[in-house]
């Protein structure tokens, strides 16, 4: 098989991503460490029970939700549970399922820690583009997750926000 090298065009476009891909995660894990005292990862499970009905999600709806392997997300969801966060319980539909809950202590950290993150996320992200860009970033990030989720496995979570169109 031949490789078909990218071109120098190709490659600047390539390494500037692959060093936002490594950069981006310390910045925002580095804020919410400082401000909230927790991981990027920890506020992301905070934040999908903060928008699921009753604050619950089956444990294995929130690992798809993540794209977290469930040992994995057992892992976080013991420290959030430590800290008071959420907490876990039969599923009243399926004794052999696991449902968590963001309990009112996990609600307060969610709403004190949202401003903060955001703020990072348009200092450092959208800040920086014009609307023009951000428009092409959503094209470009649509074009790219079409290839590495062609089943579309974690559309309901990056396709939440779009627009509703008539």
């Amino acid at each position: 098989m031949d490789t078909e090298w990218l071109d120098q065009e190709e490659l600047t476009a390539w390494v500037r991503l692959a060093a936002v891909l490594e950069l981006l995660p310390g910045v925002l894990d580095s804020q919410l460490r400082r401000d909230a005292g927790l991981t990027h990862f920890q506020y992301y499970v905070l934040a999908m029970l903060s928008e699921a009905p009753e604050r619950t999600l089956r444990m294995t709806a929130l690992a798809a939700q993540t794209h977290a392997t469930l040992p994995r997300l057992s892992h976080v969801a013991q420290r959030l549970e430590d800290l008071g966060l959420v907490e876990r319980f039969p599923c009243p539909q399926d004794a052999r399922a696991t449902n968590i809950r963001l309990t009112p202590t996990g609600w307060q950290k969610v709403q004190d820690s949202a401003p903060g993150h955001v703020a990072n996320v348009r200092q450092h992200v959208i800040d920086a583009l014009t609307p023009e860009q951000i428009s092409a970033l959503t094209g470009i990030t649509d074009a790219i997750l079409h290839r590495i989720d062609p089943d579309a496995s974690m559309s309901a979570t990056y396709r939440r926000y779009d627009p509703v169109v008539s």
